[in-house]
């Protein structure tokens, strides 16, 4: 009960007042930062609590307690609700579990516990910026900064926010207004989320992920198929992937909505796909049985791959497409769009080319379906692998692209499931293991990633592509993904004479967020 007498869920919305809320956010990250000042600044009093008592956060901290925003560092603040304080809503951070005890405690003494998301949704006013959702376990950052640059090529004011770039709160409550936003969600922020409301949503695909976080694939599916809930106009959905589809049945949408199937092959009806070499569109026509509208052609993402846009990346781009018809945009504008979109880092990224070999940053594929989707976009290519894949089967992935491997250069902790991988299904590829070492330093991991790349470059002929797809997540050996895909760009320019080309881009941030 807040300090008006109103329950925060008897509140109306959109639109939602806070003013008078006694707010928890737990967790001090970006969307925790962002809860916190947003709220603040409609008149809520809030506490933030956070276990990591870091210089960055007690640097935060100071600017927030200037506001009356009260934040607790250390751990001991985290394990249960505030004794001296009552509390209304509980804002919890994306990767915090449910039967994290705190959480839990809350659950219990039936306060709510929302999302950034969910308090987003509710606090946008009515007439704010409309909602184009995206998630699946690989290619979600890809697609929404592919429809970000579709929707501005169409003259719409639009951002790429939520698991990337701007908090999603941030973005609802821009005082100048976005016409559109492209959200990217997570499963984890989907779980604690009840109301997404997207005028069109996509699901791109479903593999084994997080499943120790979530209880199973089932529950994580669950998650995910969250982001359909409410939708109006498009639920986009894989057509290679029963799953996506399921979800979209089970669904709960607005009266009108339709199912849009996005396929790498001639689409039928309401649905988008490849014809020949073109993009085309049968879903946002005004006769989807006898029309077809052309969005573009492959030659408007070669820039996209070493050997032009790999398939995984044109599926992106149809599913970005997709989103972007829901809205309305032209046929031109996917076009331009399309042909200006630029990857971004540690994404299938051409980061040096030297002597004909061109050497790509995927170190964000830190699970085999991620790695699968850019192995099998190169014709010949010199394959870094290895990390902490978690408990993920390299087996399959192996024998799957065997055929496409020149040679391979392992790192990580431990090399064991993909050294065995390759002995049973690919014996004959060159391989290279590259010594551990000390890597409890910068200097130690930029050595290993300097020494795995000039191994690489020893394997590869003209015309191949050396790829960092790790298959495994980094922790192992290096800070987050971001780091080892900028040590491998710095490594890959120095092997090319390309040092003046230095990368400049700031890290995308730790893995979890995505």
């Amino acid at each position: 009960m807040s300090s008006d007498g109103t329950p925060v869920d008897a509140r109306p919305w959109p639109g939602l007042d806070v003013a008078g809320l006694r707010i928890l956010v737990v967790g001090f990250g970006v969307s925790g930062y962002a809860v916190a000042d947003q709220t603040m600044q409609r008149g809520a009093s809030v506490i933030v609590v956070d276990a990591a008592d870091t210089p960055r956060n007690r640097e935060r901290a100071r600017i927030l307690e200037v506001f009356d925003v009260h934040v607790r560092l250390g751990a001991e603040h985290t394990r249960t609700l505030p004794e001296d304080a009552d509390v209304d809503l509980v804002v919890t951070s994306p990767g915090w579990r449910p039967d994290q005890p705190l959480l839990a405690q809350a659950a219990a003494a039936g306060i709510p516990v929302w999302s950034e998301i969910e308090l987003a949704r509710r606090m946008q006013a009515p007439d704010g910026p409309a909602w184009l959702g995206v998630t699946g376990t690989n290619g979600k950052t890809t697609v929404v900064t592919m429809l970000e640059t579709i929707l501005r090529a169409d003259g719409l004011r639009a951002v790429a926010c939520g698991n990337v770039g701007l908090p999603v709160i941030e973005a609802a409550l821009d005082p100048e207004g976005f016409d559109v936003l492209a959200v990217e969600l997570s499963s984890f922020q989907l779980h604690w989320t009840q109301h997404v409301d997207c005028e069109a949503a996509a699901v791109l695909n479903i593999t084994e992920d997080h499943l120790d976080w979530h209880g199973g694939l089932e529950a994580y599916a669950r998650a995910k198929g969250k982001i359909f809930e409410g939708v109006r106009v498009a639920c986009v959905y894989n057509t290679a992937d029963d799953l996506t589809r399921r979800l979209v049945e089970d669904a709960d949408v607005i009266e009108g909505a339709r199912a849009v199937g996005v396929t790498l092959g001639a689409p039928g009806p309401s649905e988008l796909g490849v014809v020949d070499d073109l993009l085309v569109d049968r879903a946002f026509v005004e006769d989807r049985r006898r029309q077809a509208a052309e969005l573009g052609s492959l030659a408007d993402l070669a820039h996209l791959g070493p050997h032009g846009a790999p398939p995984h990346v044109v599926f992106n781009a149809l599913a970005a497409a997709a989103l972007a018809r829901a809205h309305g945009v032209s046929q031109a504008a996917v076009r331009e769009g399309l042909r200006a979109f630029r990857a971004g880092s540690h994404r299938s990224e051409i980061v040096a080319v030297g002597a004909g070999i061109a050497y790509v940053d995927d170190s964000k594929a830190t699970n085999p379906d991620a790695a699968r989707a850019s192995l099998l976009g190169m014709e010949h290519v010199v394959w870094i692998a290895g990390g902490d894949t978690k408990g993920a089967d390299v087996d399959a992935l192996v024998a799957e692209v065997s055929g496409r491997l020149r040679g391979v250069v392992l790192i990580g902790a431990d090399d064991a499931p993909f050294r065995e991988a390759l002995e049973r299904h690919a014996p004959a590829i060159p391989s290279v293991r590259v010594p551990a070492g000390d890597t409890e330093d910068p200097e130690g991991r930029s050595r290993l990633m300097r020494e795995a790349v000039d191994a690489a470059a020893g394997l590869a002929r003209e015309g191949d592509a050396v790829l960092l797809a790790p298959a495994a997540a980094s922790i192992d050996q290096f800070a987050d993904y971001a780091e080892r895909g900028d040590l491998f760009a710095a490594a890959a320019r120095a092997a090319t004479g390309m040092q003046d080309a230095e990368d400049t881009q700031e890290p995308d941030g730790p893995e979890g967020r995505a």
